[in-house]
């Protein structure tokens, strides 16, 4: 509230404010939609594997990320009702929180995106021992230790917030995995067709190869999506760390709800992606929706 009370007189720009009740409406959504996307993985067993339980990771923090837009606006309300101070102590560790959820739902989704990208890599390039890597049991290994990571991460985060030796290393860390998926993904494009000649003389090879492209393919929208929504609320953190009394900055600054609504645009978009691109996914929610004759 300082920084936009601040912008608005070193700035021409006016503030952008979006309307509670659009937050509401899709924070309402992307929670429906991504708890859709759980619900049909738990229920379909033919979906019981590790690509998807990565894909219910990213589900996750895509409901976390809009069900904290949700609790930051009720607050909001209740403070502009009175019920509320904005300078309590119960409030402070009520900010606390919401903030370390945020924290958790950006981590959740970077590293599960990379866990689904790492996944697609050893189908593309491992395919013939891709089940001997990628067992059940590793994949929610590898997902205890990412979420584990993440609420520590988070909670730091939150309680140090203040301190630039914390902002710096998490403002850093989004474009360095960003950087390290893409660097991923242009070596599973570039090496996919030779490592498609290799293996052309196996059964159905042609197939698969054409399936895991496909997929290789679904997960790089996912990136850009995510790119697309995440990076310029990141920006609006390291604009608001390091230059808030700086004209241009106080000038970007003033699109902070627009950015925030960008976020739960992101849980929308992405079970939008699965629902179309995944053919057993398509599947289930027919049977979900549509009860048999």
């Amino acid at each position: 509230e300082n920084i936009s009370d601040f912008s608005l007189n070193i700035t021409d720009c006016t503030q952008i404010v979006v309307p509670e009740e659009v937050f509401f409406t899709v924070a309402a959504a992307g929670i429906l939609e991504n708890l859709l996307i759980l619900i049909a993985v738990v229920r379909n067993k033919n979906l019981h594997l590790p690509m998807y339980f990565f894909i219910c990771s990213l589900a996750i923090s895509d409901m976390l990320g809009s069900l904290y837009k949700t609790l930051e606006n009720i607050f909001i309300i209740l403070c502009k009702a009175g019920y509320l101070t904005r300078h309590g102590d119960f409030e402070k560790k009520l900010d606390d929180a919401m903030d370390s959820m945020f924290i958790l739902s950006l981590l959740g989704s970077i590293f599960s995106l990379l866990a689904i990208a790492a996944d697609r890599y050893i189908t593309i390039f491992y395919a013939l021992r891709y089940h001997n890597i990628m067992t059940l049991r590793r994949a929610l290994v590898i997902l205890a230790i990412i979420w584990a990571f993440c609420a520590g991460s988070s909670i730091a985060i939150a309680l140090f917030s203040y301190e630039a030796a914390t902002v710096i290393p998490f403002t850093i860390l989004f474009p360095l995995m960003m950087c390290f998926i893409l660097c991923l993904y242009v070596h599973m494009f570039l090496q996919a067709r030779s490592h498609a000649r290799k293996i052309a003389s196996l059964p159905s090879s042609t197939v698969h190869h054409r399936t895991n492209m496909k997929g290789a393919i679904t997960l790089t929208i996912f990136l850009g999506v995510f790119l697309c929504c995440w990076a310029p609320f990141v920006l609006h953190i390291l604009l608001a760390r390091f230059c808030p009394h700086n004209p241009y900055c106080a000038c970007y600054m003033s699109i902070f709800h627009v950015n925030g609504t960008l976020i739960m645009c992101n849980a929308i978009i992405n079970p939008m992606i699965f629902a179309f691109r995944s053919p057993e996914l398509r599947s289930t929610f027919k049977k979900m929706f549509y009860c048999p004759r």
